[in-house]
């Protein structure tokens, strides 16, 4: 039967490893959309870099050798939803890492309002209360495409069906929420107040215990 895939790392990671601005975005973005790690974040930055490398590969061609090629790739990131109508080249050099992440199956699941926000919505995914046409799909990062948005819904058997259940009623006070504010004003991540936090404390000194040399000799002469 043959030896097993060996499975490839999916992402490459940056290359200046200590960036206090990139450890901010990295964070804000993290926080925005409820991802779990850099991991993550990084295999999408890596997908988002390959779809721009193949547009400028394209765009050094002449029209007649790339208008195949073009096509597909345009027509590939309108499906999902990244890029809008009459799309181009010059568009997927223009995107960002937001058009992505706003495709991923965890945000479309809060933004039709399924989930109160975005952590409840990874954790409604990866328990198996999601589905794509009656079947189950519980993995957060996937792209869905616009034509599979219309058909997410709960699974027959999910407890979520119930219109009186809590998390139902705090989905529904989200997406009102949502609408009212915004998505960043739903669910930002605020990290303006770090300066505002207590000053750590250092630890008390460690005092050492008192021996019998210190004392002196037990029972010995109170006149001496």
């Amino acid at each position: 039967m043959g030896d097993p895939r060996k499975q490839k790392k999916k992402y490459v990671a940056p290359k200046k490893p200590f960036d206090s601005d990139r450890f901010e975005q990295e964070l804000q973005m993290i926080g925005v959309y409820g991802l779990r790690n850099k991991r993550e974040l990084w295999t999408h930055r890596t997908e988002l870099s390959n779809y721009r490398r193949q547009a400028r590969n394209l765009l050094a061609l002449p029209i007649s050798e790339r208008e195949q090629n073009e096509r597909e790739l345009v027509n590939k990131l309108a499906r999902l939803g990244i890029l809008t109508t009459d799309p181009t080249l010059d568009h997927v050099l223009d995107l960002t890492m937001e058009n992505l992440l706003e495709r991923r199956l965890q945000t479309v699941v809060f933004r039709k309002g399924l989930a109160s926000s975005m952590h409840h919505a990874r954790q409604i995914v990866t328990h198996g209360h999601v589905a794509l046409d009656a079947a189950r799909v519980n993995t957060p990062q996937r792209l869905i495409t616009v034509a599979e948005e219309d058909r997410l819904q709960y699974t027959p058997k999910s407890a979520l069906n119930d219109a009186s259940h809590p998390a139902r009623i705090a989905a529904s006070d989200a997406a009102r929420r949502v609408s009212a504010e915004g998505f960043e004003g739903s669910d930002k991540f605020d990290r303006s107040d770090r300066s505002e936090r207590p000053a750590r404390q250092d630890k008390p000194e460690k005092t050492e215990p008192v021996t019998n040399e210190a004392i002196g000799p037990v029972g010995g002469d109170v006149n001496e």
